[in-house]
């Protein structure tokens, strides 16, 4: 079973990182957090790749293939032209890079993976979230109801506190919001049938999470896999900043690998 992985977005609102590099190569605790995702999945057997590029692909491109360089020490020998690695550890992982366009949207992107994919299951999920979800049991679940798509859906914590007003701007409650009050919202890590291709038109501009989901559920084609653990997008530098600081209290809730 594959994996896609949306990585092509601009990452505007995390712009303090992303104009220098894309933003699932933005780091948790020294190593991208797209390295992270893909941790996740590989501790659950997932280990083949489609990572859909776009803005500054290239840089993803060049820490894959340089994989070894990243995560081993060296010896460079430049009289002979030649490079020694030591205590060289890799994934067994197998990742396809796919170029899918600078300004293209997140359904055209995952159309061009068609071919990558064949007519298995796969999964799909953004470049810019963790999450300490079962894996395994998502899949389970996505068999059991045997429909197109299945989608994880999680209730955030609230940032803001509720307020109750008068008609005359009279503030009668405040009071932090329950997460159990929260609305359920798309968190991503998606299981796929094959014939969810035939809901995404060919044009690039197609977003994946407007007509082609809500004509999957018009069609009774989408259910959901309800995740009530840990999850949290890295949408904005205080994000960013809060997961590293997870990551370095050894209190990273995503990490299940060992």
């Amino acid at each position: 079973m594959k994996a896609l992985i949306l990585a092509g977005g601009f990452g505007t609102r995390l712009s303090e990182e992303t104009t220098i590099r894309p933003k699932p190569m933005v780091e948790i605790g020294g190593k991208p957090i797209l390295w992270h995702i893909m941790k996740i999945y590989s501790h659950y057997g997932i280990n083949e790749f489609v990572i859909l590029l776009g803005y500054k692909g290239y840089y993803i491109k060049e820490y894959f293939a340089n994989y070894f360089l990243h995560q081993s020490n060296v010896t460079i020998d430049l009289q002979n032209n030649n490079m020694q690695i030591h205590n060289n550890s890799s994934e067994p992982w197998k990742v396809t890079l796919l170029e899918t366009g600078l300004h293209t949207m997140t359904g055209g992107r995952i159309k061009q993976a068609k071919d990558y994919i064949g007519d298995e299951t796969f999964l799909l999920t953004y470049g810019d979230g963790v999450s300490d979800i079962d894996v395994a049991a998502s899949i389970a679940f996505h068999k059991s109801h045997k429909k197109a798509v299945t989608m994880t859906s999680v209730q955030p914590d609230s940032r803001f506190g509720n307020l109750n007003i008068s008609d005359d701007n009279k503030v009668e409650k405040f009071a932090e919001k329950a997460i159990e009050d929260s609305p359920w919202i798309n968190a991503g890590f998606f299981v796929c049938e094959p014939k969810v291709f035939d809901y995404i038109s060919d044009d690039l501009d197609c977003v994946f999470e407007k007509k082609p989901l809500e004509q999957l559920t018009e069609d009774d084609e989408l259910y959901t896999y309800k995740h009530k653990g840990f999850w949290q997008c890295m949408d904005t530098l205080r994000d960013n900043t809060q997961l590293n600081k997870m990551w370095d209290n050894n209190n990273a809730k995503w990490k299940k690998w060992n």
